[in-house]
């Protein structure tokens, strides 16, 4: 689980710092210009994270008998789409930036993605001595520089069940902290078999269940230290909040059960950029901007997914691949008293 943890903040930490590269430059173009290349950029990387947290929440469509306690360990992998790596960078969005050869637009990286070659574009500001001044700005690239194709999460998880037919769960990602990075993740959720209620449920050849959880995710990574940007306490926050709802069918059988499921992810992503950042360029130009920019962003999609379950004893292990707008593949190990 730590492996998994530390391969999850990994990413989360990458996603961070290429998102506060160059950030000097894109703040003197103004704090509209930044955060609107900036909600672009961070789009697609918000969206799969949203996916990625939502599975797991199910190994099968049957709950476990009442009182019975499962503990489980999740790890999942959202993959990155071709489609997901750039995205049309139009300058008659910006007021103070074009491309260095004045194309209308170009299609650059964004946080999942990577720029071969470097694409740089030209950033004008007010200069209080000299005027209207430009400066050449490489745009930031994306993980895609490091080869990874997949967005990965992993927590642990916990069920119960109070009442006949009915799952209790909760998940959670200890919040850890590798160089000034932290991530953290928990999440409660509900399980109800609904063959469960039916008078005859134990000749019944399926079981029929619907799911509905809400997730967490906060990181963030300081990077003030980094001498970037002159200033201090200077951050970016992300938090994810998202719900899921899933109608799950899946077979009786006592040793090795197979499930699909159908289900709607909604939510919310929240990327702070805060602290005190005082722009220059060399000793003439300085300017200082508190907490810049907070985007919000909607994700919201349909799901479905298809498993299979092995049990043996108190231990199972189940795997199952969802089909969404970052595609995914869970394992999970389950232990059960």
């Amino acid at each position: 689980m730590k492996n998994l943890s530390l391969f999850a903040l990994l990413f989360m930490t990458m996603f961070l710092l290429n998102a506060q590269e160059n950030i000097d430059e894109l703040l003197a173009a103004g704090v509209k210009d930044a955060k609107t290349f900036t909600t672009y950029y961070i789009a697609p990387s918000s969206e799969g994270l949203a996916f990625g947290i939502n599975n797991g929440w199910f190994n099968k469509a049957t709950t476990s008998k009442r009182f019975k306690l499962e503990f489980s360990i999740l790890a999942n992998g959202s993959f990155i789409k071709d489609e997901k790596k750039s995205f049309t960078m139009n300058v008659s969005d910006y007021e103070n930036i074009r491309f260095s050869d004045n194309s209308p637009s170009k299609t650059v990286a964004t946080s999942l993605g990577h720029n071969d070659p470097d694409v740089s574009v030209f950033v004008t500001y007010n200069d209080p001595i000299f005027g209207e001044q430009e400066v050449e700005v490489t745009l930031p690239t994306g993980i895609g520089a490091t080869n990874i194709s997949l967005i990965p999460t992993a927590y642990l998880q916990a069920s119960f069940s109070p009442f006949k037919g009915t799952e209790i769960k909760g998940r959670f990602f200890p919040k850890v902290n590798i160089e000034d990075a932290n991530i953290g993740l928990y999440g409660v959720g509900i399980q109800q078999e609904f063959t469960r209620w039916l008078p005859a449920e134990k000749v019944f050849p399926v079981a029929v269940s619907g799911v509905v959880a809400y997730t967490r995710l906060n990181g963030s990574y300081d990077f003030t230290d980094t001498g970037i940007v002159d200033g201090e306490n200077q951050q970016i926050e992300t938090i994810v909040n998202t719900m899921l709802y899933q109608l799950v069918v899946g077979t009786k059988l006592k040793m090795i059960n197979f499930y699909g499921g159908l289900g709607y992810v909604s939510g919310k992503s929240t990327t702070n950029l805060l602290g005190t950042y005082r722009v220059s360029n060399g000793v003439v130009f300085a300017d200082e901007i508190v907490d810049p920019f907070s985007i919000k962003q909607d994700v919201k999609g349909v799901r479905t997914s298809l498993g299979a379950n092995l049990k043996l004893g108190f231990f199972a292990l189940n795997a199952d691949y969802t089909f969404a707008e970052f595609d995914s593949a869970s394992l999970g190990i389950n232990f059960s008293f």
